[in-house]
């Protein structure tokens, strides 16, 4: 029987990780992506090696109806890995209330009202996986990024709220708190700007999308039965 995943943000560099990986591992994907529809048949191609159906979903998670587009498209599902994402960088006077709205909708109200609306469908079969990609600073917290880590840390409250939830369900959730990755998140800042962030870093280097990918592929399989409510940090030491 086919196993479906939905990999929201899947054409980012995360994302794309994370689909390849679960492709090897024989699930059928929904790979949902707002405006980088380049990247996403890119990703069709790198897939097409695999056996599992690939179906791309196109939806805006920053606006308050974009989750309705995505979960109508979507009919099995075993395992939600919620991924997509923004950044803000700046001082929080000078955050805009658009701004403000446009994190919050894609960070945590589109994360979950997706769950809300695809939770029957893993009640109903009493299993599956839901995992939270946040961040770093949704632990700690960072200067210039209020905003950003605000959200992130709401993130890891629905993880560990709705891990309680649903446990006796046989539903896992867990989150993931990637620390700096080599994403094209990270081109805002230049190669100076690499060389002292990786000075600070223990493991002297930033990680790769593959790091954050394998610990996704750990948490939905079954060596990860008896881990729920948890939140993993791949950071290379940054944050301990």
């Amino acid at each position: 029987m086919k196993k479906y995943a939905l990999v929201t943000g899947a054409s980012g560099g995360i994302g794309r990780a994370i689909c390849l990986q679960l492709a090897r591992e024989g699930y059928s994907l929904y790979l949902h992506y707002f405006q980088n529809k380049d990247s996403i048949k890119k990703l069709m191609e790198e897939l097409s090696s695999y056996d599992g159906e690939y179906i791309p979903i196109q939806a805006d998670l920053s606006s308050p109806d974009g989750y309705r587009r995505l979960v109508e498209n979507i009919f099995s599902i075993d395992a939600i890995i919620h991924n997509s994402g923004m950044s803000r960088y700046g001082l929080l006077v000078d955050l805009e209330r658009e701004q403000a709205e446009e994190l919050v909708t894609t960070h945590v109200t589109s994360p979950m009202l997706i769950t809300k609306e695809l939770l029957p469908k893993l009640l109903q079969k009493r299993a599956g996986n839901i995992i939270v990609i946040s961040s770093i600073w949704g632990q700690t917290g960072a200067a210039c990024e209020v905003a950003y880590s605000t959200v992130k840390g709401a993130q890891l409250s629905f993880v560990k709220a709705l891990s309680k939830e649903v446990a006796l369900d046989g539903i896992r959730v867990n989150g993931v708190a990637p620390g700096a990755i080599r994403t094209p998140m990270m081109t805002v800042f230049n190669e100076e700007d690499i060389a002292s962030l990786n000075e600070e870093i223990p493991m002297g280097h930033l990680g790769s999308p593959e790091n954050i990918a394998d610990v996704v592929s750990f948490l939905v399989s079954e060596k990860a039965a008896y881990i729920t409510g948890q939140i993993i940090p791949v950071n290379g030491g940054w944050y301990t």
